[in-house]
């Protein structure tokens, strides 16, 4: 860290957190930012981009510690409280009460990694071709081995959707599993609160949608679980980039089915990494199955009979809101959109039917053509 340009009492800070030794992403990005200039940086998740920014921001900072300094901008509410916690930490000698943003403009330098693979070497990145009405099977199975394995060990398992993350949730407490659940449609306090209780090693496990795949380092997790295989390959390397950080080892298990093959194909060429097939002996899985596939229907009905559905509609009508939109109009809109489909859906039926009539037609015509030509053949065979 002393050959960066950064000044003795932030190298004494980093030491005093355990940072001995500069990432690439740092040791390329500090001095240009320290020189003033406008910098990208591109890199691996859990590479040390945060304090790739944070240490030349607190080291100007502390040249003129004067007003506002510096901007942030986050994609989520969750990174931005880990990103603000950096500095806190890292700049607890100058007092920090606010942090701010430098936004990249007008041709700033860019530094990338030139590593040929997306995530990093310490991960160990997993498959199991599984049906999909075996899927919550074998993620029980899996929890419940890591958990009689490894005791201090948490666990993050990402999946599609809000309500699947709340059903899950709700079914591995069932199975008395220490699990808390971070999604979009709770409470911003709540998801500070539960994110809080998963880093103090509170819960174990933590059940969550794509709002907590961006950033966010907590250095007791060891395994990620894919609880859907994800769509777009940045979706995979933002969900296992959660483990196996600042040099550290990791598990990622991704749960395949039939209809997910070509996701993964495409997750192996994004990454330039190959997925290994995670042994699991399919007869332990069998014996649970019918008690996972009940326990879940009865969460399932259970989230029925709250108002989780209506809270989502509410959500969204914020969130338009909040875009400028009118949820009226945009309603409205979109049943006009699925009425144009539906017209389009009819008129393609109708030509489809049109055409196999035409064809069936034509066929019908040419059979009794050759019947009748075989008919004139048999009767001058007959007159000769």
């Amino acid at each position: 860290m002393d050959d960066l340009g950064l000044s003795d009492w932030l190298v004494k800070q980093c030491k005093h957190l355990g940072i001995n030794k500069p990432t690439p992403v740092q040791e390329n990005c500090v001095p240009a930012i320290l020189e003033g200039r406008d910098c990208l940086g591109c890199a691996k998740t859990g590479s040390g981009k945060t304090a790739a920014f944070v240490l030349p921001v607190l080291q100007k900072l502390s040249e003129d510690p004067y007003g506002i300094f510096c901007l942030v901008l986050t994609p989520t509410r969750e990174l931005a409280y880990q990103i603000a916690e950096q500095f806190r930490v890292l700049g607890k000698p100058l007092g920090l009460r606010d942090c701010i943003i430098s936004i990249a403009m007008n041709k700033p330098f860019f530094w990338e990694s030139k590593s040929e693979t997306r995530t990093v070497e310490e991960l160990d990145q997993r498959y199991i071709l599984t049906p999909e009405k075996v899927k919550d099977a074998y993620l029980v199975h899996l929890i419940q081995t890591f958990t009689d394995e490894h005791d201090d060990w948490s666990i993050i398992i990402f999946t599609n959707t809000c309500k699947n993350c709340q059903i899950l949730t709700m079914m591995l407490q069932k199975f008395y599993f220490p699990t808390i659940s971070l999604h979009s449609m709770m409470k911003q306090k709540q998801r500070f609160a539960n994110l809080a209780k998963f880093k103090a090693s509170v819960y174990k496990i933590l059940i969550a949608t794509d709002v907590a795949a961006r950033g966010l380092d907590i250095p007791t997790v060891q395994v990620v679980i894919n609880h859907n295989t994800p769509g777009l390959p940045k979706i995979y390397i933002h969900r296992v980039g959660r483990t196996a950080r600042a040099g550290r080892n990791g598990v990622s298990i991704t749960l395949v089915t039939q209809y997910d093959i070509h996701l993964v194909h495409a997750i192996e060429e994004q990454t330039n990494t190959k997925l290994k097939d995670y042994p699991v002996k399919e007869k332990d899985v069998l014996k649970i199955l019918t008690q996972v596939n009940v326990t879940r229907r009865e969460c399932e009905i259970r989230l029925e009979s709250t108002d989780f559905d209506e809270k989502k509609e509410i959500n969204k009508r914020k969130q338009l809101i909040l875009e400028g939109k009118d949820p009226d109009l945009e309603a409205k809109r979109k049943a006009e959109l699925e009425k144009i489909r539906s017209q389009k859906k009819k008129f393609k039926q109708k030509i489809r039917e049109s055409v196999q009539r035409q064809n069936h037609g034509q066929l019908k015509k040419k059979a009794m053509k050759k019947r009748q030509i075989k008919r004139k053949k048999e009767a001058e065979s007959a007159a000769s």
